[in-house]
């Protein structure tokens, strides 16, 4: 069963954050709220973890697993960025954009897009995610969580929990949420391409 966390949205608690970031340390899944809708996270070498988002939401192998960030500096890390690209992710962060990058050696092979040599990468604009990577003190392994036949991903705390309560280790409910998954710009061959266009507005990558 899982934990059922409820945290302010503004203001989260730090016992709460902490006792969420204890179960990721753990090798545990978690769920919680971010800027656009609900999102399945683990620690970055959690293989169970990863393995357990791909049974919840029934992935394939072309699957673009994300990994969220709390700052520039996190993401630069991970990811190749040349001066036009940077210029334009860097303002449109934080928000609700995931940006699918070529991976430095930092990122585990198992997470990138298997022939591109590619990751996502994105930085939450919201205070709960913010305050759980605070604490994690790295980037986490994420994935939206839209479940198979869905379109659209989960955006109530309660729900989620009723949901999925076997097959996540806790859920952070901060009562606000996204209810639009992030917008997807794809620089692998360099100039942008919008993959999907959702809550971040699309205009400054057409």
């Amino acid at each position: 069963m899982a934990r059922y966390l409820d945290v302010h949205p503004v203001d989260p608690q730090p016992r709460a954050i902490t006792q969420a970031v204890q179960l990721i340390r753990d090798g545990g899944l978690v769920a919680y709220p971010t800027d656009s809708g609900y999102a399945l996270g683990c620690a970055l070498g959690n293989q169970e973890g990863k393995d357990r988002i791909v049974r919840i939401r029934h992935l394939n192998d072309k699957h673009h697993f994300t990994l969220v960030c709390a700052d520039f500096a996190q993401l630069g890390q991970l990811v190749h960025i040349d001066n036009s690209v940077f210029r334009a992710v860097k303002a449109a962060t934080p928000g609700s954009y995931t940006f699918i990058l070529p991976a430095t050696k930092e990122v585990p092979r198992r997470l990138l897009h298997a022939k591109k040599k590619t990751v996502g990468v994105r930085i939450p604009d919201n205070r709960v995610v913010q305050a759980l990577l605070a604490e994690l003190g790295e980037p986490m392994l994420s994935s939206t969580l839209i479940l198979p036949g869905e379109t659209d991903p989960m955006t109530e705390g309660w729900l989620v929990k009723e949901e999925l309560d076997h097959q996540v280790d806790a859920v952070i409910d901060s009562g606000e949420c996204g209810t639009e998954p992030t917008t997807v710009i794809d620089f692998s061959d360099g100039a942008p391409e919008v993959v999907r266009v959702g809550a971040g507005d699309p205009t400054p990558f057409e």
